[in-house]
């Protein structure tokens, strides 16, 4: 007999399944109550997650096999710290994007709470899996509904990124099928447990093709974190998705970052590289880094910044040290909830400016430079008054850029001192380690730029542009989403401690491994 809490793995999957399929019955055009299921739905799925993070913070690992079917014919759900940390951030990454929508994005095109529900319960269903199969199958759920997210509001410009997108997608898709099959057919078995302590037992002769398997499964979930170059296709579609959109998509590089990490603990060397994720996340931190300075447009730099979190991550995981890897942790919720942030903010500054506004700065400030005439009026202005929207908008920019920069006192900042103070600690220090320091002060500095840049010019360069109509629906996922990275920086000590339990329980799955249910 389960008792009733040991149900709670199931409701994060179930529930989504449950009101995205519940949605799709109801007519189209009932669009409030449609909004209603989906916010009754997200809010219950948010007080089951935090139940579920109290729960695995006592350091027991449930396991929770659907249907009581026993592997390897079963599908089982494994909570730990760490996947139940993964289904909270995705929770309250959907929160935001739906109360942002209810102005006038979920009216913009059909289905978009199915889609939605139905995007919820494959990236739920991703981090709690137990199972590679299952994982591909969750996998699959989440891309095709994502699909959808991209292609929301339709467009030029969106139809032609989110066919580079869905491309890209299948493409890795079909790389992580041929991984699974080849891993399947030297270890008969697709647990997560059970692959732990077989695969260091693999015969000799199909030593080769595990490790084949372990490779192409890799570079599927690195096309999904966005390591370089397999990344490109990120910040363009990004920038074309919907405000909304785009904020639940800053968690989908994570999903890739979480099964590298997942899968690396489990097979002998790593399902990647060590190294090979060292350079590739310092290649992709440098990149996100160029492409952080040389955007110009308001959403192309948050998609390159995105790039260069996911970059930070994949080189300190690559570290092998599991401080340095809890630290990565807290990096990841804190840059994440940030940028999604940033992707909501963008839309709302940008309607009080002209199309293509940041191309006629940029060209403006290389080609007419000092020699521009001014207006003898504005030379003697002696300032403006700044409307209470745009000192909202304004502050709210200052601390999206202070998290994407990482700056104190926001929780970015935190991360990246514990992460370089772990590299920092050993005597000798390796190279690698200064390198990284390098590359991250140097990203900071970028972000800094960048988002001053654009600060600049969106705020103060053109007084005379109307203010932009905000609604309070709009702005409070916003602020909701940075006061959630204050209290990460109120609350770094508690936060930080789980984040290192997290990872030290990732660098030695024991418990993970002897917890999952056996074959009869």
């Amino acid at each position: 007999m389960i008792a009733a809490h040991e149900h709670l793995a199931v409701v994060p999957v179930v529930l989504p399944l449950a009101a995205g399929a519940l949605m799709l019955a109801l007519d189209e055009e009932r669009h409030r109550l449609k909004a209603a299921l989906n916010a009754v739905s997200i809010a219950a799925l948010i007080a089951a997650c935090l139940a579920l993070v109290v729960q695995a913070d006592t350091g027991r690992v449930q396991v929770y096999a659907i249907g009581n079917w026993a592997p390897p014919f079963g599908i089982v759900l494994v909570v730990d710290r760490l996947s139940a940390l993964m289904v909270l951030l995705s929770g309250a990454l959907a929160a935001g994007a739906l109360a942002f929508s209810l102005a006038r994005w979920h009216r913009a095109g059909p289905r978009f709470h199915t889609l939605l529900q139905f995007m919820l319960m494959g990236l739920n269903g991703a981090f709690l899996t137990g199972d590679l199969f299952n994982l591909f199958v969750f996998f699959e759920l989440l891309l095709a509904a994502s699909y959808g997210l991209a292609l929301h509001g339709s467009g030029t410009r969106r139809v032609s990124a989110s066919l580079h997108y869905i491309v890209i997608n299948l493409t890795a898709s079909l790389l992580f099928l041929v991984g699974v099959a080849l891993i399947y057919g030297v270890t008969g078995t697709l647990n997560m447990a059970d692959l732990a302590t077989r695969l260091p037992a693999v015969d000799e002769a199909d030593r080769g093709l595990a490790q084949a398997g372990a490779a192409i499964l890799g570079v599927a979930f690195l096309v999904k974190a966005g390591m370089w170059p397999l990344g490109f296709w990120l910040p363009g579609t990004y920038a074309a998705a919907s405000a909304p959109a785009a904020a639940l998509f800053a968690v989908l590089t994570k999903v890739g970052v979480y099964a590298v990490l997942r899968l690396s603990s489990l097979f002998p060397g790593g399902a990647v590289d060590g190294g090979l994720l060292l350079a590739g996340g310092m290649v992709t931190l440098a990149f996100g880094l160029a492409g952080v300075l040389a955007s110009q447009s308001l959403a192309r730099l948050a998609g390159f910044s995105l790039l260069a979190s996911s970059g930070t991550l994949l080189a300190v995981i690559g570290m092998g040290d599991a401080r340095a890897t809890g630290a990565a942790l807290y990096y990841l919720v804190a840059s994440t909830l940030g940028v999604s942030a940033l992707f909501l903010l963008i839309e709302l500054v940008e309607r009080a400016r002209p199309p293509g506004a940041d191309m006629l700065a940029v060209t403006r400030a290389a080609f007419l430079g000092a020699s521009e005439e001014r207006d003898p009026e504005e030379e003697d202005e002696s300032g403006v008054v700044i409307p209470a929207t745009m000192a909202l908008l304004g502050l709210s920019f200052l601390g999206c850029a202070l998290l994407v920069a990482g700056l104190p006192p926001l929780p970015g900042f935190v991360a990246k001192f514990a992460m370089l103070a772990s590299l920092l600690a050993p005597d000798p220090v390796p190279g690698a380690a200064w390198g990284l320091l390098v590359l991250l002060t140097l990203s900071g500095l970028a972000s800094i730029i960048a988002m001053g840049r654009a600060g600049l010019q969106v705020f103060w360069a053109h007084p005379a542009l109307g203010v932009p109509r905000v609604r309070l629906v709009e702005m409070a996922p916003v602020a909701v989403l940075l006061g959630l990275c204050l209290a990460l920086t109120a609350q770094a000590g508690p936060a930080m401690r789980y984040a290192q339990d997290a990872a030290q329980a990732l660098h030695a799955p024991r418990g993970h491994a002897e917890g999952a249910p056996r074959r009869p």
